[in-house]
């Protein structure tokens, strides 16, 4: 870990930096993986999965057979965590539904927005070095609530062809369509292309490596639309002398073993609470099972010790982080003063691991300092906005002078015609 303190402005840069890494090599593997899914579809999808998940597959989709088998080798406690956490993610985002307010512009001209759901979505859901259970929920919870039509869902199998049983499991609770056994490039190319088994969809959702994230970013040039652009998991901790070492310490360790290049950032006003928190992160450290990921997560990491409060949130707001603890006793005062961030945990009592399973926010959420301009997936991410108008001759007579002089203006002159001809309509009659 990298000790900042009370560091000058011009030291913010170096601060807020995430790590970086060469791409070029691996923005023309991708390149060439998803020519050959879009020419060579099933064929070239297994042909990935030997390759690079080390598994023979007869056939993509999972079957019916394979999701009942998942019921019975999910234990009752992890199925119930499930349905609770389903439940909350569901509240939370039904309360999201978009309302339609019809405007009147002026006298005889309404204005209103529909919002409809995108029809064909699809998740990714990574099964690496973790399998993800819990994205499906807050993928599909939401595309389902919104009314997507087809909810199709990519992930890779084990290299005996299976998928872990809790993945289908929250699948089924969450309501997706379809599930197919692939994972990577080969999973985000099927989704934007479309195989003979994949079905092509509008929309691509979550989180993946590095991989996956230059896969989606290339479909997305021309084919298909996604959620955001991401990079590896960040966590950022406000903490003063009220806070708890043990549990800041915890917080920052949950984000590091997510992947070795994870970065997770403290910041500070007090001078104990970084040796403290030093301490905590070695003794709870030799405790996990992910110990040598989320050591080398820490090496990319930060501790900094400010002067004050203000500038412990003008730090966090250069660096836009994922996640952001306020762990201290006057959290509601520092809420306040959050401008950039993914999603807030407010008091020493919520952690982020809370919103990550069962809170019921979303937690697929702006990486890498994107949360300065993106928001994190919710209801509106699965819709789409049509405005709708109508003018009645007095709206007409309203509007329509100022049409005519603007669109003569910028020279289109068709454009002024088109209100013209209705004006002319509507002042010939009696």
């Amino acid at each position: 870990m990298i000790i900042y303190k009370y560091p000058k402005k011009e030291q913010w840069k170096e601060i807020v930096e995430r790590p970086h890494l060469d791409v070029s090599q691996l923005n023309a593997t991708v390149s060439s993986v998803l020519e050959d899914i879009k020419a060579n579809g099933d064929k070239a999808v297994k042909h990935y999965e030997e390759k690079f998940d080390h598994v023979t597959l007869d056939q993509l989709a999972v079957s019916e057979k394979e999701m009942d088998e998942a019921l019975q080798l999910v234990s009752k406690e992890l199925y119930h965590a499930l349905v609770l956490a389903h439940d909350n993610i569901a509240r939370f985002h039904a309360a999201q539904t978009f309302e339609i307010k019809k405007i009147e512009t002026a006298k005889g001209v309404t204005c209103w927005q529909k919002s409809v759901a995108i029809e064909k979505v699809g998740l990714y859901v990574p099964g690496g070095t973790a399998p993800l259970f819990s994205t499906v929920l807050m993928l599909a919870t939401p595309a389902k609530i919104a009314g997507c039509r087809e909810i199709v869902l990519c992930t890779p199998p084990n290299k005996e062809g299976k998928v872990h049983p809790a993945i289908l499991v929250a699948a089924k609770i969450a309501g997706v369509n379809k599930i197919f056994k692939a994972g990577g490039v080969q999973a985000i190319g099927a989704m934007a292309y479309g195989t003979e088994s994949v079905p092509k969809v509008y929309k691509i959702f979550g989180p993946g490596n590095q991989y996956v994230m230059a896969a989606k970013q290339q479909v997305s040039l021309h084919d298909v639309a996604i959620d955001m652009p991401a990079g590896p998991s960040e966590v950022c901790v406000i903490a003063d002398e009220t806070s708890r070492a043990d549990f800041v310490a915890a917080d920052l360790l949950s984000q590091a073993e997510h992947g070795i290049d994870s970065q997770v950032l403290l910041i500070t006003t007090s001078k104990d609470m970084i040796e403290q928190v030093k301490e905590e992160i070695a003794q709870q450290l030799e405790q996990l099972p992910r110990k040598e990921i989320a050591a080398k997560s820490l090496e990319n990491s930060r501790l900094v010790l400010v002067s004050d409060k203000q500038e412990a949130m003008e730090l966090s707001n250069a660096y836009a982080p994922e996640h952001l603890i306020l762990a201290t006793d006057d959290y509601e005062e520092l809420a306040e003063k959050v401008v950039n961030a993914g999603s807030v945990f407010l008091g020493k009592y919520a952690c982020e691991s809370a919103g990550d399973y069962a809170s019921g926010t979303n937690h697929t959420l702006p990486t890498h300092g994107y949360a300065l301009a993106y928001s994190g997936v919710n209801l509106d991410s699965y819709n789409r906005k049509i405005t709708f108008q109508n003018l009645t001759e007095e709206g007409v007579r309203n509007i329509g002078p100022a049409v005519e002089y603007m669109a003569a203006d910028e020279q289109l002159d068709a454009h002024k015609n088109a209100m013209t001809l209705r004006l002319k309509e509507i002042n010939a009659k009696p």
